[in-house]
C-alpha cells in the first residue's frame, strides 16, 4: 500500500502528462478540445480522486488501461515479463555460481596470492556499475571484436528455429547477463568467503577432521552449507537492486523486457503503464524475499517459517 501510494504521487508530480504526448503540440488544439481529451482520460479529476479510482481498480486486480497503447496494462507487461525473467534469472545464476566458487577458493587459500588476487578483482568488479560495464562490453566484444550482437534478444531476419533459435537468444543474452551478474558475484564471493572462514574454525569441522571424513564431506557438505546461509539472505535483499539494475541494463542492450517498456512509458507519460510496472516490480521484490525465507529454512532445518 505504501509503495503504491509513493509511486502514484511521484509519477503524477513529474512534469507533463499523456495529453502532451498524444497531441504533440498542444497549441494546435483549443482549450475546450484539450479539456475534452483530459476528461476522457480521467485526468480532469483532482489527484485524490484519481488515486481513489486507481486503488479501486487495483483492488479488483486491474492494472488499468494504457493511454498511449490503448491496451490493458497487464497484457503489455505480461508480454515483456519472460524476457526480463530470463535476464534476471541468468544473471543471478551466473552471479551465484561465480561468487560461490570464487569465495570457496579464496577461503580455502586464505592469505595466499590467489586469495589476494580474487579480493582485488572482487573490489574492482563490485565498484563498476552494471550499465557502465555493459557499455564497455558493447565497445569491446560487440563493436571491436564482433563476437556478440549489440542489442535485442534475437537477430533481425534470422528466422531461426529449434536449437538454432535458442543459440541465437544465448548469444544476445550473454553480455547483458555477464554485465549484470558480475558486480553481484563479487558481493556473494565476499559474503561466502567470510562465512567459510568463520565455519572453518567451528568445533564440528575439527571433529569431522578427527573422524577422518573426506575433504568433500567436510568442506562441501558441512562447511559450505552453513556458510551459504548469509548468501541466501543477500540474494533476497539484492532482488530489488537486481531489478533496478536490470532495467538500466535492458535499456543499454535494447533488451525487450520491462526495462525498455518502462523507459517508453516514462517518455510517453503513460501513467497507468508506469504505475503498473512499479506495482509488478514491488511484488517481485516481496516474492523474492519470501522465497529467500523458504530457502533459508530448507538450508537450515533449525529455522522455521
Amino acid at each position: 500500500m505504501v509503495a503504491v501510494t509513493l509511486n502514484f504521487v511521484l509519477v503524477h508530480l513529474a512534469p507533463g502528462d499523456p495529453v502532451t504526448y498524444l497531441v504533440g503540440d498542444p497549441g494546435l488544439l483549443s482549450a475546450e478540445q484539450l479539456a475534452t481529451i483530459r476528461r476522457s482520460l480521467g485526468l480532469d479529476r483532482p489527484l485524490w480522486g484519481q488515486y481513489v479510482a486507481y486503488l479501486g481498480s487495483l483492488a479488483q486486480g486491474n492494472l488499468g488501461w494504457s493511454v498511449v497503447n490503448q491496451r490493458p496494462v497487464f497484457d503489455l507487461i505480461l508480454e515483456r515479463v519472460p524476457a526480463t525473467l530470463l535476464l534476471m534469472g541468468s544473471s543471478q545464476l551466473l552471479a551465484l555460481l561465480l561468487g560461490l566458487v570464487a569465495g570457496f577458493i579464496s577461503a580455502w587459500k586464505a592469505g595466499r596470492p590467489i586469495d589476494v588476487g580474487l579480493g582485488v578483482l572482487s573490489v574492482f568488479t563490485y565498484s563498476m556499475p552494471p550499465f557502465w560495464l555493459a557499455l564497455v562490453f558493447i565497445l569491446v566484444f560487440s563493436l571491436r571484436l564482433e563476437w556478440f550482437p549489440t542489442m535485442g534478444m534475437t537477430s533481425l531476419g534470422g528466422d531461426y528455429t529449434g536449437w538454432a533459435h535458442l543459440a541465437d537468444i544465448g548469444r544476445h543474452l550473454f553480455l547483458p547477463a555477464v554485465a549484470l551478474g558480475t558486480s553481484y558475484a563479487a558481493l556473494y564471493m565476499k559474503v561466502f568467503r567470510t562465512g567459510l572462514l568463520n565455519v572453518f574454525g567451528q568445533p564440528f569441522v575439527t571433529t569431522a577432521r578427527a573422524k577422518g571424513l573426506s575433504w568433500s564431506g567436510i568442506y562441501l557438505k558441512h562447511a559450505a552449507r552453513n556458510a551459504a546461509l548469509p548468501v541466501v539472505t543477500f540474494v533476497g535483499i539484492q532482488a530489488g537492486l537486481l531489478l533496478t539494475g536490470g532495467i538500466v541494463t535492458e535499456i543499454v542492450f535494447a533488451w525487450p523486457g520491462m526495462g525498455m517498456l518502462a523507459m517508453t512509458a516514462i517518455l510517453q507519460r503513460d501513467y497507468p503503464l508506469i504505475l503498473g510496472i512499479f506495482v509488478i516490480i514491488s511484488l517481485c521484490v516481496v516474492v523474492a524475499n519470501a522465497a529467500a525465507d523458504v530457502v533459508y529454512s530448507v538450508v537450515d532445518p533449525r529455522i522455521t517459517l
